[in-house]
């Protein structure tokens, strides 16, 4: 900051400073304002316009209170002009000071607004802050000064604002000059219509500002689309996944009309292609594991082999026995139109599905995602797979490169592995499952190096070629891949992509509607779930910002609540506990924050951690790994997070799911029975280890010394 700006900033805190020292505020009454109007009525307009315009540019309390004086003291037309003149040139002054002053202050002081506000100002630009002005949804001076970081012009502020303002000016101003014109202080001379009218006014303002404005902008957002006069549904949901089923579910449950539009397979990529048939994988590959661990359980003579085949013929049995849960003949049962084509959105209400034109009043989009492929050089010359594909497999490779070392990369890997491939796991990152804690992520990297897996860490995958076999004179792939300072070929066989997921927006007709997207290329939606439209909705993978099952039906039913019932009260999603589980063994779940996270957004916290190989039952089950590690705020027992890695952590994590989702901490934990021997004691321990950190010394100590006295 050079010299006129360190200037201009010690003037503004003289003058705030000397204005509150020499008690300024006893001059802002009605009646020294009402002598100094008769005597001199434009010296005291001028005086009362300037003090208004510093007191909003220093954003110094009081503008409410100046408003409503000006109509008690100029009446209601002047007291209007000055009040809406002043107020937007001390906004506009205030605007220009946050822009050039205190930029790096009010990013500090109100970082909290300033993501929401430039969304906004990116998203409807002038409007926005007109929104903003007429409902106070945001304080006053906070909309200058966040506004000021904002790339808005200083001349459209200005304008924007003034018309923005003046309604709300205009109620206030009317309250004061009722107010002002009260000269029977009894309850009949106070309690007059006019101050009655005025004051209810005052109050419901807010509200008919804000209906007015959701009007204006519903209005602007429909404008080129014709509503039909009556609608074939309640509700159309396009996607057949878990969100998808829940919405329609619901819908059917409460007697509304509902089509269900897939282009694929019923039950989307949970049943067909990600959490059942890896489940089933895994299940295979753990009992290969324990015949190969036998000996450990005092078993002779065990053996065993894996049928490769086999064990992908059983993942697709097990789809089988699932997909009746999840088929048209059920949800058509249910009462749910079940349509087989891929869906186009023509417009807020319409739908086109083979050939047909479907009307709706409300739509919910939960298309899901697909597997993401990153474009690499040599990728159409080789063999490979995603976590879409890769059930189809059915003769064994000898080595198979899987490239991630996300969730899914790393359940796959220790599958296959376990169950008789050689795995080359690959990843850009320096430990598997980046997003936990380092002590978890040795931990499951410790066990798939007992397991066998050739781990290749910190490397970036470059291209793909294959070579021929001098001696065999069949082909081989290598992939080339920058280690370090280092150039390295790795030979494999089949190599599957585990390196994200991607929503599927394409071809549903979002952009000739308008509906946007976010950075991630999900479907940007608000706290309700509505898009751009908000009578069309987004969940589950194609709108984030989790992609589990578990939250995509938990979206769904705000999504089906809110698009039925939203006239009348509409649900914010609730992101508070979002739990989830990687299925490796040892299994990692997790619920709330951990010490990474916690670290990254400073916040303080304690952290407790119970070592499962201490635990009875795990110890006779073989399997004493793992551990419970809660964090929870400072001297309280309040859970932050929890993230449990061992044997049936997904099972364990439930306790502290409930106990998050309800407020209970960690001392009710520890007073509810747990049966005797089960692996859930580990909780309850966890909870005793953090009471015994905990323990009041002082108490203690006074104990001893009464038990010390009682023995003599």
């Amino acid at each position: 900051m050079d010299g006129k700006k360190w200037f201009l900033l010690a003037a503004i805190i003289l003058a705030s400073a000397s204005f509150y020292a020499l008690d300024g505020q006893q001059y802002l009454t009605t009646d020294f304002f009402r002598q100094l109007y008769q005597d001199d009525p434009v010296g005291t307009a001028a005086i009362f316009f300037g003090l208004y315009v510093v007191m909003t540019a220093l954003s110094l309390p009081g503008a409410a209170v100046l408003t409503l004086l000006s109509g008690a003291i100029f009446g209601f037309f002047y007291g209007v002009l000055l009040a809406s003149f002043a107020s937007t040139l001390g906004a506009t002054l205030a605007f220009v000071f946050s822009r050039t002053l205190l930029r790096d202050w009010v990013g500090q002081k109100f970082s909290s607004y300033i993501g929401t506000i430039n969304r906004g100002v990116k998203k409807d630009g002038s409007f926005y802050l007109a929104t903003l002005r007429l409902i106070p949804a945001v304080p006053f001076f906070v909309i200058n000064l966040v506004m000021g970081l904002t790339a808005m012009r200083v001349w459209t502020f200005a304008w924007v604002s003034q018309l923005g303002m003046l309604p709300g000016t205009a109620v206030f101003v009317n309250a004061g000059d009722k107010l002002g014109s009260i000269e029977d202080f009894s309850v009949s001379g106070i309690l007059t219509p006019g101050l009655i009218a005025s004051f209810v006014l005052l109050g419901i303002f807010p509200w008919l500002a804000k209906l007015f404005m959701g009007w204006l902008k519903h209005r602007r957002l429909y404008q080129h689309y014709q509503r039909p006069a009556r609608f074939d549904n309640n509700l159309v949901v396009i996607g057949a996944g878990s969100a998808g089923l829940v919405s329609s579910y619901i819908a059917a449950a409460v007697k509304a009309k509902v089509s269900l539009i897939e282009k694929h397979q019923m039950g989307g990529d949970c049943l067909n292609t990600g959490c059942v048939p890896s489940k089933a994988l895994l299940r295979s590959a753990k009992m290969a594991h324990y015949l190969k661990r036998s000996g450990e359980f005092g078993l002779e003579n065990v053996s065993g082999e894996v049928n490769f085949r086999q064990v992908m013929e059983r993942v697709q049995s097990v789809i089988g026995q699932i997909a009746p849960h999840d088929s048209v003949e059920r949800y058509s049962e249910l009462g749910v139109r079940c349509i087989h084509g891929a869906a186009k959105l023509i417009s807020p209400w319409e739908v086109a599905v083979e050939g047909e034109t479907i009307t709706t009043r409300s739509i919910v989009i939960t298309s899901g995602g697909r597997p993401f492929v990153p474009p690499m050089e040599g990728l159409e010359n080789i063999t490979y797979y995603t976590s879409e594909d890769i059930w189809t497999l059915r003769d064994k490779p000898d080595t198979m490169l899987v490239v991630g070392g996300g969730p899914i990369g790393c359940e796959l890997t220790q599958a296959f592995t376990r169950l008789g491939v050689r795995v080359i796991q690959l990843d850009l990152g320096s430990c598997l499952l980046p997003r936990e804690d380092e002590d978890v992520s040795q931990l499951v990297m410790a066990q798939f190096i007992k397991d066998g897996v050739d781990l290749r860490l910190e490397r970036k995958a470059r291209s793909f070629h294959k070579v021929v076999d001098s001696d065999t004179g069949k082909e081989r792939c290598y992939l080339t891949a920058d280690f370090r300072s280092q150039t390295e070929e790795i030979s494999f066989d089949i190599v599957l992509f585990a390196t994200g997921r991607q929503a599927n927006t394409a071809g549903l007709g979002l952009e000739d509607l308008g509906i946007e997207l976010t950075d991630r290329g999900t479907v940007e939606v608000n706290e309700y779930l509505q898009t751009t439209y908000p009578n069309i909705y987004a969940c589950g993978d194609v709108a984030g910002p989790y992609q589990f099952t578990h939250t995509a039906a938990h979206q769904a039913w705000y999504c089906a609540v809110n698009a039925l019932f939203g006239q009348f009260r509409k649900f914010r999603v609730d992101y508070s506990v979002i739990p989830w589980c990687t299925f490796t063994d040892p299994e990692v779940a997790r619920v709330g924050l951990n010490e990474k996270e916690a670290r990254e957004l400073n916040i303080a916290y304690e952290v407790t951690k119970y070592e499962i190989d201490d635990l009875d039952r795990a110890i006779a089950d073989q399997e004493g790994h793992g551990f419970v590690k809660v964090l929870t705020a400072p001297g309280k027992d309040k859970i932050l997070g929890v993230t449990i890695v061992g044997y049936h952590a997904g099972e364990l994590v439930t306790e502290y799911i409930t106990a998050m989702k309800h407020g209970l901490g960690l001392n009710k934990i520890l007073g509810t029975i747990h049966i005797y021997p089960t692996l859930s004691e580990a909780n309850k321990y966890a909870a005793g280890q953090w009471k015994r950190a905990h323990a009041p010394q002082r108490v203690l100590d006074m104990v001893e010394k009464y038990h010390s006295r009682m023995r003599r």
